[in-house]
């Protein structure tokens, strides 16, 4: 983490942290954006989910997708953390395992910003249910 050494260091600091909050304000209104939850109990920042969910979020600002990064309990899939579950507009949730941090960026460029599938996803083992 950077220290802030000065006054314009805080406004930058400022506007960074008001712009990641605009686009979570905005995920919880917009039906049209991805939404990507990463499991972040005890096992997930353990592995490693910490650095995974910053990395999708840098890489998604920098290529301008419209995503919704939060954070979520454990989804149980503790032999595979860090899990990542991806849900896009329209498509059922597709949750993948063993994330790292070269597969965070991975993630975001070739399914993200691509439709392309990558290797390791988990198949759902529970069902939504309507209320």
């Amino acid at each position: 983490m950077e220290k802030i050494k000065s006054l314009a260091d805080l406004k930058k600091k400022r506007e960074e942290l008001q712009s990641s909050l605009q686009l979570r304000e905005q995920g919880e209104n917009n039906e049209n954006l991805i939404r990507v939850k990463v499991a972040m109990a005890t096992c997930g920042i353990a592995s490693g989910a910490k650095q995974v969910m910053e990395i999708i979020m840098n890489e998604a600002k920098k290529r301008n997708i419209p995503v919704e990064v939060t954070q979520t309990g454990c989804m149980s899939y503790c032999y595979a953390e860090p899990t990542v579950e991806v849900t896009k507009p329209g498509q059922e949730p597709v949750v993948f395992g063993y994330v790292t941090p070269l597969k965070a960026e991975e993630l975001v460029e070739k399914y993200l910003a691509g439709n392309e599938m990558l290797p390791g996803v988990i198949p759902i083992n529970y069902e939504k249910v309507e209320l």
